[in-house]
């Protein structure tokens, strides 16, 4: 089992910045791919990016490109999301995912792909 804590989140203007943390227990953290999803009220879960267990592979939304960055410390047992330029459209619950084993490409952007699950931390955007 991992357990997995996201933090972070809250209450920016459009243009603002905010990073989001999440804490694994439980497991070798390093053995897993990680992803971050977002759901809106009303609407599906969606992928927003995903880093492969070294660090070095990463996948991006085509909405977030260039905005978001998804990093991951093996060390510390915890990955990032530094969100800058926010818009009204990225407000939303923010989860972090975890999977094992790990494999590449498309996959990375489907949620049903992942294991565990955290409750999630609420960024709101105003404009």
């Amino acid at each position: 089992q991992v357990q997995l804590a996201e933090s972070g989140g809250g209450l920016v203007h459009t243009g603002g910045s905010l990073r989001l943390s999440c804490a694994a227990s439980g497991h070798t953290f390093s053995n897993f791919g990680m992803g971050w999803f977002r759901q809106a009220p009303g609407k599906e879960r969606e992928f927003v990016t995903a880093i492969s267990p070294s660090g070095t592979t990463t996948f991006y939304a085509e909405s977030v490109k260039g905005r978001f960055t998804i990093s991951r410390d093996n060390a510390k047992n915890t990955m990032y999301l530094q969100m800058n330029s926010l818009k009204p459209e990225d407000t939303a619950v923010y989860y972090c995912a975890a999977r094992a084993p790990y494999y590449g490409g498309n996959s990375n952007y489907d949620p049903v792909n992942y294991d565990y699950w955290g409750q999630g931390t609420q960024v709101t955007v105003s404009s």
